[in-house]
Parts: structure tokens; sequence; C-alpha cells
């Protein structure tokens, strides 16, 4: 009896171990070059579309920047309001026109503003697996928040079936 327990013991002890192991690696999904691309591409097309210059800023999971794609004639402003948008949305999971409005309403929220590196105006989308947020899109230039958010929804909606 006591050989079995000791062989027991041991066993449990190396599957303990395993299983710390496997808790210890994560696997996230993440963005590919190749689908940032076509996120900024039409972002851009969808703006144009509706008669704006802007541009798109696509960043991974953790808010660096994957591609960046700037309409002919758009300011050169939106290349930084683009990045701040899309790393705003990729931080805090949230679009940036939600965050916006939730901040103008709660004044427990009007501090994000405060945050470096958040721009809370609207054009920050973030880019989803089911619940899993890969990415964001940024969107600048078009003449309102609510336009370019616009444009980046009808872009993610264009990749939808690229999401899964």
């Amino acid at each position: 009896m006591p050989r079995i327990s000791t062989t027991a013991i041991a066993i449990t002890l190396c599957l303990l171990g395993t299983a710390a192991q496997a808790q210890a690696v994560r696997t996230e999904k993440n963005m590919s070059l190749e689908l940032a691309n076509d996120i900024a591409a039409r972002s851009v097309a969808a703006c144009a579309a509706n008669g704006y210059a802007v541009t798109a800023t696509v960043v991974d999971r953790a808010g660096t920047v994957r591609t960046v794609q700037r309409a002919d004639n758009a300011g050169p402003h939106t290349l930084e309001g683009s990045r701040l948008k899309a790393y705003t949305s990729a931080s805090a999971k949230n679009s940036t026109l939600a965050m916006m409005e939730g901040s103008q309403k709660n004044p427990g929220a009007a501090n994000l503003v405060h945050i470096p590196g958040y721009l809370l105006l609207g054009g920050g989308l973030p880019v989803k697996v089911g619940n899993e947020v890969i990415g964001a899109v940024g969107i600048a230039g078009a003449p309102g928040g609510h336009l370019d958010d616009q444009c980046g929804q009808t872009a993610l909606g264009q990749v939808q079936d690229l999401l899964k």
C-alpha cells in the first residue's frame, strides 16, 4: 500500500505541475496585416463614397499600428487623430463614440479624457472575433466623429465573415 500511495502522489504532483504550466501560456487571436489592410482600405472607401477624405489606422490588440491608409486630400491632422482613436478603442475595448457619450453623461467617466493617448471622439471601433477584441480601427477626417464611426461600421460589416 505505501508503494501505491507514493506512486499516486507522484502522479498527482506531475499532473498538477502540467496543469500549472498550461495555464501560464495563453493563446490569443490577433490581426494579420492582410486583414488590417482590408479594414483600412474599406474604411477609406466608405468615407470616400460619401465625399470625405479620411485616414484610417488599424492597430492590433496591444494598440500597435498595423497599417495606415490616408486618402488623397485628407488633412495632416487625420494621421494622428485616427491613430489615437484606434489606440483608445483597442485599449478600452469599446467604441470611442460610446466612450465620448459616456464621459459627457457620467461625471465619473469625465476623467477618461486625461488618460495619455486617449482621444474621445467618434471614429474608433474595436475589431472583434466573437467577444474577443483583436484590434481596432480609427478613422479621422469626416466632418464629425459620428460620420467617421459610420465609415468604420460599414467597413467592419464588410469583413464580418473574416472575423470568425
